[in-house]
């Protein structure tokens, strides 16, 4: 095989490893090859085991209807972990995305770094080990870090959010501790991946994901290819300044969102009527049993979004966008105060109606983009394991 029959492949491979099916029309458009060159490809890809045809076809204006494609689900395991700011969650799946097994649990992340990973290895490995998995059979991990995440270093943006994990190299004591390849990633970007590939922002052109939990941060994903900006630190919506003299925020800026509709603002506003030991899972409940202080305290927060997502939405013309994290489990109160928002607020020059959706995958989300951005690492190691048999 020479250099350009095996770039070719891999990127057929690439262009298939998504959790929606695609086909070779489809594999044809994203990768620019030609749709012979893509057929004759596929045909020695399923040969080897790399690509199968799945059950169900697209549609077409005529002729018999299209097979689609994915990645073989025997080619190994992939594994994706979400550190949130309070909690972390494992996931293990199949190239094509069937979820195997999952853990979860609450833990001071922002504050615990050396406890933090080493329990996110020890729940890989028992994980992998309650499967019936071999160590060769795990591909690789992908991490999805509640901070700006610089590439290709894959280190934490500085000046450090996380300042307890200033020196802390993830992927490097994560592949100490497991042996197997580990890519780092921003928690809302591979939210939002996630999302546009098999959840809420399906079919969308171009779809903004909001991760509204105890942080905020968002991603923008448009034609199935997320917008990292120069450095992949785009996205960090929590941090614009929304009030000049607000508070301090853990970026070091002043009034940022996040000091808004954070979870710690959320939570200390409630604090008086509420409790001091109320939270985020709390206010969720109390949003969906109508609770109206709640109600009115998301609203609020929802028309603090809207207004920082005019400029956004202006300069970027999302025609989705959709709302993940915690806060995207409260309802439409929420929803509804951005909309509106958006509605009063947008000029009469720009798209006037983005639609605003809650996210479909829930907590979820960025371990599953975590799932995909180890996939999209492990490409070579697919078409090396099907030669191999």
């Amino acid at each position: 095989m020479d250099n350009r029959q095996r770039r070719n492949r891999e990127a057929i491979v690439a262009a298939a490893a998504s959790a929606r099916p695609v086909t070779r029309r489809d594999i044809a458009a994203r990768t620019g090859l030609s749709v012979s060159a893509v057929a004759s490809t596929v045909s020695g890809l399923i040969v080897d085991g790399v690509l199968v045809e799945r059950g169900d076809q697209a549609t077409s204006s005529g002729g018999r209807p299209a097979a689609r494609l994915g990645l073989a689900p025997d080619l190994g395991v992939l594994v994706g972990v979400h550190l949130g700011h309070a909690d972390t969650r494992a996931i293990l799946a199949r190239p094509d995305g069937t979820v195997l097994a999952e853990r979860s649990r609450s833990l001071d992340v922002d504050h615990r770094p050396g406890e933090t990973l080493e329990y996110v290895a020890s729940s890989v490995l028992e994980l992998a080990d309650e499967q019936g998995l071999e160590h060769r059979d795990l591909l690789g991990i992908g991490v999805a870090a509640s901070a700006p995440v610089v590439l290709p270093s894959q280190t934490l943006g500085s000046p450090p959010m996380l300042s307890d994990w200033n020196e802390v190299d993830i992927a490097e004591r994560l592949v100490r501790r497991t042996g197997l390849p580990v890519h780092v990633g921003n928690d809302a970007n591979l939210g939002a991946l996630a999302e546009a590939d098999a959840g809420a922002g399906t079919g969308s052109e171009a779809m903004l994901y909001l991760l509204l939990s105890e942080g905020v941060g968002a991603g923008l994903v448009v034609r199935g290819r997320l917008y990292g900006g120069a450095s992949g630190r785009a996205g960090e919506l929590g941090h614009v300044p929304v009030k000049q003299d607000g508070r301090i925020c853990r970026c070091g800026g002043r009034g940022c969102l996040e000091t808004v509709v954070g979870a710690h603002a959320l939570l200390d506003a409630l604090g008086q009527s509420y409790g001091r030991s109320v939270g985020l899972d709390d206010l969720v409940a109390f949003a969906n049993r109508g609770d109206a202080g709640v109600r009115r305290l998301l609203a609020d927060a929802g028309r603090a979004v809207g207004s920082a997502l005019v400029t956004v939405c202006t300069m970027l013309d999302p025609d989705r966008i959709v709302v993940g994290g915690k806060l995207g489990r409260t309802g439409d109160v929420l929803l509804d105060a951005i909309r509106e928002t958006l509605r009063a607020t947008l000029p009469p020059v720009t798209n006037q109606s983005p639609t605003v959706v809650a996210a479909a995958l829930g907590e979820r989300a960025e371990s599953l983009g975590a799932v995909q951005l180890a996939r999209r690492g492990s490409m070579e190691r697919f078409v090396a394991a099907a030669a191999r048999r």
